[in-house]
């Protein structure tokens, strides 16, 4: 099946429908869907052309890419194999062979396509300019996984000023369309199980694809992380070695300081003990671009403008469960003497699994917004909030802050089998500590997962309780 996407799908029709070529940019993390939205959406042409770049590895050249390419439209064409010196040769020749046909052209991770080739975007660019253009029902469509480069290389290219009519920006499903993926068996197996599932895969639909949704949550989080023969167990050092190539180590550790909770640039040089500097800005700038980590800014609840303080976040839940429980257990699972009988008998899992859903309710604010009947041109601000100590102010830290004109939210997530009206008096203290305008409104907010005890609804001291489970709906 093919899951959601749906307006990604009527921005692409849209444009296909204007009588000009169409360049398209899409990106977005590994995994993400980004090939198979375009593939999906190429059943609208009467051709379509798929170039993928090679992966990367010690001994791939340009000669090889061209060759590849070579090979590709040798075959869609049936013509010879042809031997291409260059991109320019190359390029200009699918654009005489596409020039009078409505047409889909998709190169696929194009930043390993044109990496070793320095000239590789200026060929692009005049290929695009004086033949791709000039064809009024072809659509080139650019993607990659390695964010940086396309930004870098087209986006933010003088090359390409003007000339990008759409980019689209893939991130996960919502939970809502995640519930699809169990398809029939939906209604009866119930939102922790799935939850379970969710806490590590997040909205990537390749990772949903992979599970037997027939067997238990247990079942599969053992057949896809704890044997050696599971995507999810190789899918880390495959994620950094293809995209970070030989500076994995380095974005690796950063990462993997970000397991265990939100840190501040300074903190996180301080951690894997580098000078902070900009080489540092623009690693932890590659991996926001490339999906893995989300940098929250805290903004003024005076004015509602973005201010300097910001924590980074690893907001990709599978890198997450990997650093906490699959690497460090990777020799036993290979010799198959790693076992475990419950997901909650794994060390600090409810703590772990707090952070995996507060990352569910972050990527899928726009369901909570809407559960809050929030108008959206009332919101300045929507992202984790935390203030410094100081000598007139005590520390605070907000799981979700949503900041209207005239009242604050604070959002509270919760992961326990039950949970007790202990919750109240912690929100309690994190209002008392928060420095706000006297003239808002606050409005607590619980996000729970699992359940919770009489008093507080009794109490109704928040003026929202939604289950989690109402996210999958």
């Amino acid at each position: 099946m093919f899951i959601g996407r749906k307006e990604e799908m009527k921005k692409l029709d849209r444009l296909s429908k204007l009588n000009k070529a169409s360049l398209v940019v899409c990106e977005g993390r590994r995994r993400i869907g980004k090939s198979r939205l375009i593939q999906e959406f190429g059943k609208k042409y009467n051709h379509f052309i798929e170039v993928q770049g090679l992966s990367p590895r010690q001994d791939i050249t340009n000669k090889n890419q061209l060759s590849n390419f070579s090979r590709v439209i040798s075959t869609y064409f049936g013509l010879p194999l042809m031997t291409f010196n260059n991109w320019n040769e190359a390029l200009m020749l699918l654009a005489k062979l596409t020039e009078k046909i409505k047409v889909l052209i998709f190169l696929d991770e194009i930043s390993w396509m044109g990496s070793d080739d320095k000239d590789f975007v200026g060929q692009l660019k005049i290929a695009w300019d004086t033949k791709f253009k000039k064809n009024t029902k072809l659509m080139l469509v650019l993607c990659g996984s390695v964010s940086s480069w396309i930004d870098h290389n087209i986006l933010n290219s003088t090359s390409f000023m003007g000339r990008v009519s759409l980019t689209i920006k893939l991130d996960e499903l919502s939970l809502s369309f995640c519930n699809q993926f169990w398809g029939k068996k939906k209604e009866r197996i119930s939102s922790f199980e799935k939850f379970k599932l969710l806490a590590i895969t997040g909205g990537i639909p390749r990772y949903l694809e992979e599970i037997h949704y027939s067997e238990t949550a247990e079942s599969n989080i053992k057949a896809m992380c704890f044997d050696r023969s599971g995507l999810l167990f190789n899918e880390f050092d495959s994620i950094f070695n293809d995209i970070f190539s030989k500076k994995a180590t380095i974005y690796k550790q950063i990462v993997s300081e970000l397991v265990t909770g939100n840190h501040r640039f300074i903190d996180i040089c301080k951690k894997i003990k580098v000078a902070p500097n900009g080489v540092i800005s623009k690693y932890l700038d590659d991996l926001e671009k490339s999906g893995f980590i989300s940098r929250d800014y805290v903004y003024s609840l005076k004015t509602g403008n973005k201010g300097k303080l910001s924590k980074y976040r690893l907001k990709d839940n599978y890198m997450r469960f990997y650093l906490k429980y699959i690497e460090p257990n990777k020799d036993k699972i290979k010799k198959g003497l790693y076992q475990f009988s419950s997901m909650e008998n794994l060390s600090n899992f409810d703590i772990i699994m707090g952070f995996q859903l507060e990352n569910l309710v972050h990527n899928n604010i726009i369901s909570l917004i809407s559960m809050l009947n929030i108008p959206y041109e009332n919101i300045l601000s929507a992202s984790p909030y935390f203030q410094n100590r100081t000598s007139r102010q005590k520390a605070c830290q907000i799981d979700l802050l949503i900041h209207t004109k005239n009242s604050i939210y604070i959002c509270e997530i919760k992961f326990r089998k039950k949970t007790t009206n202990k919750v109240i008096g912690e929100v309690k203290e994190k209002i008392k500590r928060l420095k706000y305008p006297k003239n808002y409104s606050i409005r607590p907010v619980l996000i729970y997962l699992g359940t919770i005890s009489k008093e507080i609804e009794s109490e109704q001291f928040f003026d929202k309780i939604i289950p989690l489970e109402r996210y999958l709906d």
